[in-house]
């Protein structure tokens, strides 16, 4: 029995996995599309930066939504028909890309994002729920690792298709105007064709897979509801304000997660790189990001508490984001670099301390935790106007008032409420 229980928990473990792979794909290809769509479509850094609100904005619209379809279709299913609908934004970029149309590329984005929504309100919290709270961070880390492999291997894919003679492409673009430029634009926009008709194949595949796949159906009440008296008078989700605190939380970690690595490649070109060099930057973030998860799977919570973790992340946060500013080229990239070492424990940490002892309103806190995934929608659109109005460098300074809230969580904000 406990063999079977243990080859159970390895396999639901494995497919989350592949889960978080997808995720990692599909999410980090964005820092590749900025500037590949800032080119093609001729667009300001703040335009540019709409692909993040597109892509990030459907975690909010569709986050509640996604939690009435979990508790009709239960986690796996809803895994399933979230891949399903992302397989469905994939195919939206083969019009985009042949009409060389801005707005549809972010309709394809949205619906991504949308499907994506629907994948991780089902899988976070079967991650954090699939075995003891105390080591959901590690699990979470685990996973963190498969995200950030897909997303290095996405992102060096989608450059060598998309930006392998960036530097020739660049100079004879800017050479052309008229109907020579718009052909040789709809050509660089058609690159885009191949690699997302591929990857909406794989998620039907994948679409199919989960929902034959033998995954356990876990009931959040019988896993992490407190039975204190305390607890059993809560009559809303509203009552737990330290999962209210928590959905900000992630808000804010999102938003400096996404401007740690969408940004990084137009901040390259800023500091001097060229396209082709600077679209790479992304997977040094992503390296630095799978680093620290490994270092979190060896430390947490056996040496280190999630708070502490969370505590220590913030600090490095700061720091870095301080050097950064004041630093300038490749040493300046290297510390915007650094910050996703820094960010790396943040998700796996937040997340458990906001759904502690939510019981039943497990899925409607998630559903709200993934509502503040929009932070990835606003604060890069923030960032670009900004920079727009200063510079690219300069545009960093946001990330400071955003890293002192994710540490007053850390400190205070989880406990608020917890004890009445």
């Amino acid at each position: 029995m406990t063999q079977t229980k243990s080859s159970n928990y390895l396999m639901s473990i494995t497919i989350i996995g592949i889960l978080f792979f997808i995720f990692g794909f599909v999410t980090w290809l964005n820092s590749v599309l900025i500037p590949f769509l800032k080119q093609a479509c001729e667009l300001s850094n703040f335009q540019a930066y709409f692909v993040t609100l597109a892509f990030y904005i459907s975690y909010f619209v569709m986050a509640i939504p996604s939690s009435y379809i979990l508790k009709k279709t239960g986690f796996t299913k809803g895994m399933s028909v979230g891949l399903a609908i992302m397989g469905i934004g994939s195919l939206v970029f083969i019009p985009a890309a042949q009409m060389r149309s801005y707005p549809l590329f972010l309709l394809g984005l949205f619906t991504q994002g949308t499907g994506m929504t629907l994948l991780q309100t089902a899988s976070n919290p079967y991650a954090t729920i699939l075995g003891p709270i105390e080591s959901a961070a590690k699990r979470i880390s685990i996973m963190g690792i498969c995200n950030k492999v897909a997303g290095m291997i996405g992102i060096f894919v989608l450059v060598e298709l998309l930006f392998s003679d960036a530097t020739v492409l660049s100079e004879k673009i800017q050479s052309l105007s008229g109907g020579e430029l718009a052909a040789e634009l709809d050509a660089l926009s058609s690159r885009v064709i191949a690699p997302y008709s591929v990857m909406a194949i794989v998620l039907f595949g994948l679409a199919l897979m989960i929902l034959k796949a033998p995954l356990p159906e876990i009931n959040p009440e019988d896993t992490v509801s407190d039975s204190s008296e305390a607890s059993q008078k809560k009559q809303s989700i509203f009552d737990f304000p330290h999962l209210i605190l928590g959905v900000i939380c992630i808000f804010t970690y999102v938003g400096v997660e996404v401007i740690a690595i969408d940004t990084i490649g137009l901040y390259g070109q800023y500091q001097g790189f060229d396209i082709s060099t600077s679209s790479k930057f992304g997977i040094y973030s992503l390296i630095a990001l799978v680093v620290c998860y490994i270092l979190g799977i060896a430390v947490m919570p056996k040496y280190i508490s999630q708070k502490n973790a969370l505590i220590s992340a913030t600090i490095l946060g700061i720091a870095f984001t301080s050097c950064a500013l004041i630093s300038s080229g490749g040493i300046s990239i290297t510390f915007v670099v650094l910050l996703s070492f820094a960010n790396a424990l943040m998700w796996p940490c937040i997340w458990p301390l906001a759904l502690d002892k939510l019981g039943k309103f497990t899925k409607t806190g998630s559903a709200l935790m993934i509502m503040g995934v929009a932070g990835g929608a606003i604060l890069p659109l923030a960032y670009g106007a900004i920079s727009d109005m200063t510079n690219r460098q300069f545009a960093y300074l946001i990330m400071i008032p955003l890293y002192l809230y994710i540490l007053y969580f850390a400190t205070k904000g989880h406990k608020v409420g917890k004890s009445a």
